[in-house]
C-alpha cells in the first residue's frame, strides 16, 4: 500500500512540532483517544507560567474545509469551555476521546488537520499563543522537526539541518531534488545539507514499514541576495498609487532578512512560475533602503480599478497585512451581509492565513458635499455617543443616515462614534483595534463612512471619532512583525510597543510606547489620515492615562504624560487648528488642568452621583463635578456625562433601584423618566460640552451587564411608542435649544448648590439671568431659589411668570419636581420650538418638507412626518402622500386632497406587508419628495 500525503500545509501556519506540548499516542488520528501534556514554561507567551488558578482551553480545529471550526464554548465561559488537570507546576493534560465527536463533526468529508488550543485562566486575562496538534491517517506516518517552517527559503551556501521522525518504519530516506542523501532504518533521521544553485529545489521523504510506504515532497527555495536601493522620492511606508496600473508598497521592518509580496497577482506563491522551477524570480523580491530600514516594491502591469488581495512573507514564515491598509480581510467576513457591504471581496481561505490586504488602483473618488461646514464652538458641544451596531438592526453606515432627522431634532450638534477603524472580530464594541487605517467593514464601506460625515455636516452636526491609542490586539501587523508568537507578545525589537505595560493595574492587548519616535510617527499619521481623507472633526482619545511609561496605576500627576499629549494635540492642530481634541483621562485635576488649559477636552463621568439623585438617595446624590469650576479649572473643557457606554443606564437603576415613599414610587416607569427630565435639566444648561449616550434621551433601561457588558444589547427603537418615553425626548431636545441658542447657558457666571436634595444653579449673563430649581427627594420640599433680582421671572416650560419682590423667597416642591426661570420670556416647547412636528402648528416651515421615517428600519410601524409651507397656495392641484413597493405598486394612500399649510404627522403600519425596501412620495402638482424605508421583520 502506498501513501502520498502533502503534509506542507501544516507547516505554513504555525510551528507545528515543539516542547510546548507531548501527545500520546504520538502519531494520532481523529477517532483516537488523545493526551496531550502542555508546558506551560515552554510557551512563547509567558503570562500563564506559575499560574495556580484551573486553567481552561479556548478549543476548535482546523479542516479541509476551513480553520478554527467547531470552536468550543465561547472565551471566558468556563461553563462551556473544558478545563485542563494539573499534573505538576506549570504542566497540564487534557485528554480528547475521538476528536470527531469531541468537537461534533458529522460531515464524513470534512477531516481534521490539527487540533486547536489557546489556554487561559479562569479569568480570561491570562492566555497562551494559538497551539496547533497535528492529526495524522491511520498507519505509516512522519513528522518533520526540523526545518520548523516550511517552505524556508535560504541563501546560497546556508546550512540546512532536518530532522524526520517516524512512526513504524523500517526505513527513512532523504532526497534533495531526487538524488538520496541520508537513509536510516531507525526511527529518526538527522541531516545536514549545503544550500546550493538557486531556485526551487525539491526534497522527499520515504518511510517504509509494515508493507507501507509513506511519501512526503517538499520545495525550498534558493533566494537571491536583497538588493540595497533607496526609496524614490514621495514614497511612504503603505500602498502608494503611483497611476492606474502601478503601485510601490513600502514595509519598515528593520532587522528583517527579506520580504516577499504574496497575493493574486502571483497566485499566493513566494516562487509563482513552475516552468523556471531551477531559477528565483526576484519580481516579487523587495529591496531594501541603504539604511536598512524600509523594504520596498513597485508593481506594475495591474489591472485599473482591480481589487489585489495580497500579505507580505517576511523572512519565508511571517505573513502580515499591509499595516496601512485601508481594507482589510479577514476570515469571519464571511458573516458581513451584502446590503452592509455590497460586493466584498472573498477572504482567500484556500490561498492564506491572517489579515489580508487589499490595494485597488483607479478608485472612484468620493465627492464631498458640505465642503463649508464649520464646528460648533466647544463649550456648546451636545455629543451623541453612538455604539452603531447596538442603534441600528442592520449595523449600517446607510441606516444611521436615516437617523439623522431624529438626531438633528434631538438637538444634539456632534456625534461620536465608538472605534470603527478595524477591529479583532465583528460584533465588538471596538476597543480592540487591529489596524489603525482600515474601516471595519462590519458597518459598511469607506465611502458609506465618508457619506455619513458629509449628511452629518449638512445638518450642522460634528463627527467625532474614538479611538485606541493606547495599545493594540494581536492581529495588528505592527504587533507581529516583532513578536515571539503569531499574535504576541511582543518583543524586545519591536519598535512600536512596550514589552510589558508599565501600568499592570489597567492594561489591554499590547502597549504603544508613546516615548518612542517611531509610535509618534504612527500617532501623528494616524490622526492626520482620519482629519484629511475623512473630515472627522476630532478625536475621543481612549485612555490616554495609559500615554505613558510612568510606571504605576496612572493615577498620579505625570509631567512625561502631560508632554506627550501635548506633543500629539500640537500636531493634530497644526493640520486642523479646530479639531475636537477629548481626552479619556481620569487623572489627578492639576494634570486634566494643564490639559484643558491648553485646549484639550477631558471626559467628566457623573454617572453614579446623578444616578443616587434620580433614585431619590441623596447621601451620595452631589454631582457638583459636573462643573468644571470644580475642577478647578478655568476653561469649560469637561465633557460631562450621566451616561457613557463604559456606564450604568441611569433609567435601569430607577426602575430596580429606585427609592419609594408611600404612593410615590421612582420604580414606576412615569416617576423614574420625570426623574431623568430633572436631572437632565440639571445637567445640560450646566455651562461647558455634553455628552448623552445613545437612546438615554428616551430612557433606555437595559442594564450595561445584559447579554454580558460588550455583548448586544436590545435596539428600542419602539419606545418612541410609549408616550412618557417620547416626552423625555422632547424635554431633552428643549434643553438642548437652550443650551445652543442662549449665551446664559454657556455664561462663566454661574453657581451650582447640589448638596442636599434641593438643587439649584443660578446662571447670570447679560442678556439674560436664569435659576435652576429641582427637588431630587422623595418627599415635598421648599427651596430658596436666590434669584439674582427682583421682577418678572419666567417659566420656561409652562410660559407663566412669576413677580419675584424678595429674592430670597422660598417655592415648594414636588418630589421630582424641577423649574427653569428666565428674566427674558423665551418660547416655550409648545409653542413649536423643538418639539415633535406633530405639535409644532405654529412653526410652519417655509417650503415642503419630508422627513426620514423613524423608527428605520421598522417593525411593523413607522411615523410619517411632512409639513406644507405657508407660501404655497394651494387651489387646484391636491397634495399627495403615497407609499410604494419596489415595484412601484401603490401600498398606501395617506392623503390626496387639499391641505392647509402646516406640520403633520402619519402612521404607517406594515403588519400585512413582508419585509424590503419602500418608498415615500409627497408630492404637490409638479413638486415631489421621495424617501426609502426598510421593513425587517
Amino acid at each position: 500500500m502506498k501513501k502520498i500525503i502533502f503534509t506542507i500545509i501544516l507547516f505554513i501556519y504555525n510551528l507545528i512540532f515543539s516542547q510546548d506540548f507531548i501527545t500520546n499516542p504520538e502519531f494520532p488520528t481523529e477517532t483516537d483517544i488523545i493526551e496531550i501534556t502542555f508546558n506551560i514554561q515552554e510557551l512563547t507567551r509567558k503570562d500563564l507560567v506559575g499560574y495556580i488558578g484551573t486553567l481552561y482551553t479556548h478549543t476548535g480545529v482546523n479542516t479541509n474545509l476551513g480553520n478554527w471550526q467547531y470552536v468550543i464554548g465561547s472565551w471566558g465561559d468556563n461553563n462551556s469551555q473544558p478545563s485542563l488537570t494539573k499534573v505538576s507546576t506549570d504542566v497540564y493534560k487534557i485528554t480528547i476521546n475521538n476528536p470527531r465527536e469531541f468537537y461534533n463533526l458529522t460531515n464524513l468529508n470534512e477531516h481534521i488537520s490539527t487540533l486547536n488550543f489557546v489556554l487561559r485562566s479562569s479569568d480570561g486575562t491570562k492566555q497562551s499563543e494559538d497551539l496547533f496538534i497535528s492529526l495524522f491517517e491511520v498507519g505509516l506516518n512522519v513528522k518533520i522537526l526540523e526545518p520548523q517552517y516550511l517552505p524556508f527559503y535560504p541563501l546560497s551556501g546556508e546550512e540546512i539541518n532536518f530532522v524526520i521522525v517516524s512512526s513504524d518504519a523500517d526505513s527513512l530516506k532523504l532526497f534533495v531534488n531526487n538524488q538520496i542523501v541520508a537513509s536510516t532504518s531507525e526511527d529518526t533521521l538527522r541531516k545536514t545539507i549545503i544550500a546550493e544553485g538557486s531556485g526551487r529545489q525539491w526534497i522527499k521523504f520515504i518511510a517504509e514499514g509494515n508493507g507501507e510506504t509513506f511519501i512526503d515532497s517538499v520545495h525550498f527555495i534558493i533566494r537571491e541576495n536583497v538588493t540595497i536601493e533607496e526609496l524614490p522620492n514621495g514614497i511612504k511606508t503603505g500602498i502608494n498609487y503611483i497611476d492606474a496600473n502601478t503601485i510601490t508598497l513600502a514595509l519598515f521592518a528593520p532587522n528583517k532578512k527579506f520580504v516577499y509580496a504574496i497575493g493574486d497577482f502571483n497566485n499566493w506563491e513566494f516562487d509563482p512560475d513552475s516552468s523556471k522551477s531551477w531559477e528565483f524570480d526576484s519580481k516579487y523580491y523587495f529591496k531594501l533602503t541603504p539604511d536598512s530600514t524600509i523594504y520596498w516594491i513597485t508593481l506594475n502591469n495591474l489591472t485599473a480599478n482591480q481589487e489585489y488581495r495580497f500579505q507580505y512573507l517576511v523572512d519565508g514564515k511571517l505573513k502580515i497585512a499591509d499595516p496601512y491598509s485601508d481594507k482589510i480581510l479577514e476570515a469571519e467576513d464571511s458573516f458581513i451581509s451584502n446590503d452592509t457591504y455590497p460586493n466584498l471581496i472573498q477572504y482567500p481561505n484556500d490561498k492564506t492565513s491572517f489579515s489580508v490586504s487589499v490595494f485597488q488602483t483607479s478608485q472612484t473618488q468620493f465627492q464631498w458635499e458640505a465642503n463649508e461646514y464649520i464646528k460648533p464652538a466647544q463649550e456648546k458641544l451636545i455629543i451623541y455617543e453612538m455604539l452603531i451596531r447596538d442603534f441600528v438592526s442592520t449595523h449600517s453606515y446607510e441606516t444611521l443616515i436615516d437617523t439623522l432627522d431624529y438626531l438633528q431634532k434631538l438637538g444634539i450638534n456632534a456625534i461620536e462614534l465608538m472605534p470603527v477603524n478595524e477591529f479583532e472580530g465583528n460584533e465588538s464594541w471596538g476597543y480592540n483595534p487591529s489596524f489603525y487605517f482600515a474601516p471595519d467593514k462590519y458597518y459598511g464601506t469607506k465611502n458609506d463612512l465618508k457619506k455619513f460625515i458629509d449628511e452629518c455636516h449638512k445638518r450642522n452636526i460634528s463627527v467625532i471619532m474614538d479611538i485606541v491609542l493606547n495599545h493594540m490586539y494581536g492581529r495588528s501587523s505592527f504587533v507581529r512583525l516583532y513578536a515571539s508568537g503569531d499574535y504576541g507578545p511582543v518583543t524586545s525589537e519591536n519598535p512600536w510597543f512596550n514589552v510589558s505595560s508599565p501600568n499592570p493595574v489597567f492594561s489591554w492587548g499590547y502597549d504603544l510606547n508613546h516615548e518612542n519616535i517611531t509610535t509618534q510617527e504612527l500617532v501623528d499619521r494616524v490622526t492626520k489620515y482620519w482629519l484629511e481623507e475623512y473630515k472627522f472633526d476630532g478625536f475621543r482619545f481612549d485612555f490616554t492615562k495609559g500615554f505613558t511609561n510612568t510606571i504605576g496605576d496612572g493615577s498620579s500627576f505625570d509631567q512625561s504624560r502631560i508632554n506627550i499629549l501635548k506633543r500629539m494635540a500640537d500636531n493634530i492642530w497644526e493640520f486642523d487648528s479646530t479639531a475636537y481634541i477629548i481626552l479619556e483621562h481620569f487623572a489627578p485635576d492639576s494634570e486634566e488642568k494643564i490639559l484643558t488649559d491648553y485646549g484639550m477636552m477631558v471626559w467628566g463621568n457623573v454617572n453614579y452621583n446623578y444616578n443616587e439623585a434620580t433614585m431619590g438617595y441623596n447621601d451620595n446624590s452631589n454631582f457638583g463635578r459636573i462643573s468644571y469650576k470644580n475642577h478647578g479649572f478655568t476653561k469649560p473643557n469637561l465633557v460631562g456625562y450621566m451616561e457613557s457606554h463604559d456606564e450604568e443606564r441611569l433609567m435601569y437603576k430607577n426602575l430596580t433601584y429606585g427609592n419609594v415613599f408611600g404612593d410615590y414610587s421612582i420604580k414606576n416607569l412615569n416617576t423614574a423618566l420625570d426623574r431623568i427630565k430633572t436631572a437632565a435639566a440639571f445637567f445640560i444648561l450646566i455651562p461647558g460640552p455634553k455628552m448623552i449616550w445613545q437612546f438615554e434621551e428616551l430612557g433606555y433601561d437595559y442594564s450595561i451587564d445584559y447579554n454580558g457588558r460588550v455583548g448586544n444589547k436590545p435596539i428600542k427603537w419602539d419606545y418612541l411608542e410609549v408616550e412618557e418615553r417620547k416626552n423625555l425626548y422632547k424635554t431633552i431636545a428643549a434643553l438642548n435649544y437652550l443650551k445652543q441658542n442662549y449665551e446664559t447657558f454657556s455664561t462663566s457666571n454661574f453657581t451650582l448648590s447640589t448638596i442636599t436634595s434641593t438643587k439649584k444653579i443660578q446662571l447670570s449673563h447679560e442678556s439674560m439671568n436664569a435659576v435652576i430649581i429641582g427637588n431630587f427627594d422623595v418627599t415635598e420640599k421648599t427651596i430658596v431659589p436666590d434669584f439674582q433680582n427682583t421682577g418678572k421671572w419666567f417659566n420656561y416650560f409652562s410660559g407663566d411668570s412669576i413677580e419675584i419682590t424678595n429674592t430670597q423667597a422660598s417655592i415648594t416642591l414636588e418630589p421630582g419636581e424641577f423649574h427653569i426661570y428666565t428674566t427674558v420670556k423665551l418660547p416655550t416647547p409648545e409653542q413649536g420650538i423643538l418639539v415633535d412636528i406633530k405639535n409644532e402648528e405654529d412653526k410652519i416651515i417655509p417650503h415642503f418638507e419630508l422627513l426620514q421615517n423613524f423608527p428605520n428600519p421598522f417593525n411593523p410601524k413607522t411615523i410619517i412626518q411632512y409639513s406644507i409651507p405657508i407660501t404655497e397656495k394651494i387651489i387646484t392641484s391636491n397634495v399627495k402622500l403615497v407609499v410604494y413597493d419596489v415595484l412601484g405598486r401603490v401600498v398606501k394612500i395617506f392623503v390626496s386632497q387639499d391641505q392647509k399649510p402646516g406640520n403633520y404627522e402619519v402612521e404607517f403600519n406594515a403588519k400585512e406587508l413582508s419585509s424590503g425596501i419602500y418608498y415615500y412620495k409627497l408630492s404637490y402638482g409638479s413638486f415631489s419628495i421621495i424617501k426609502k424605508m426598510v421593513l425587517l421583520k
